[in-house]
């Protein structure tokens, strides 16, 4: 990821103002980028994301997890609120132990699930809640 690069300021907020710690990013500077927990490990690496196109935000990082060299990786759908950016080592930090990623809800990178759906929606996100 090269954030000198794709470094802005941000959205506008509500005063029509962009904020001071804003970052714009493209979706291709952070596909592949490491996802690591707060004790330093790494759970694996975004694979995508996924845009909420009525409310034209990101929904979901597409965290690919638990293979070898690509091979055999599981998918999971982490919401996009539970990543914190971690700029100085360049990679995303999500607040879960490694053990919870494992039993996250997953799926295939050949058999996606409808992420549209409520019941979904509502599984993954009470999964990642504080």
């Amino acid at each position: 990821m090269d954030y000198t690069q794709t470094q802005s300021n941000g959205g506008l907020n509500a005063a029509g103002n962009m904020p001071a710690n804003g970052l714009l990013l493209s979706a291709d500077s952070i596909t592949g980028d490491e996802v690591c927990n707060m004790q330093d490990e790494k759970l694996g690496n975004i694979q995508d994301i996924m845009i909420d196109t009525a409310e034209g935000k990101i929904r979901y990082a597409v965290l690919s997890a638990g293979g070898f060299l690509g091979m055999g990786d599981r998918l999971f759908a982490v919401p996009w609120k539970a990543l914190k950016l971690d700029k100085e080592n360049k990679r995303f930090m999500l607040d879960v132990d490694a053990e919870k990623i494992k039993n996250a809800p997953g799926f295939d990178k050949d058999q996606w699930p409808n992420m549209a759906d409520a019941s979904w929606n509502s599984t993954v996100e009470s999964y990642y809640a504080k």
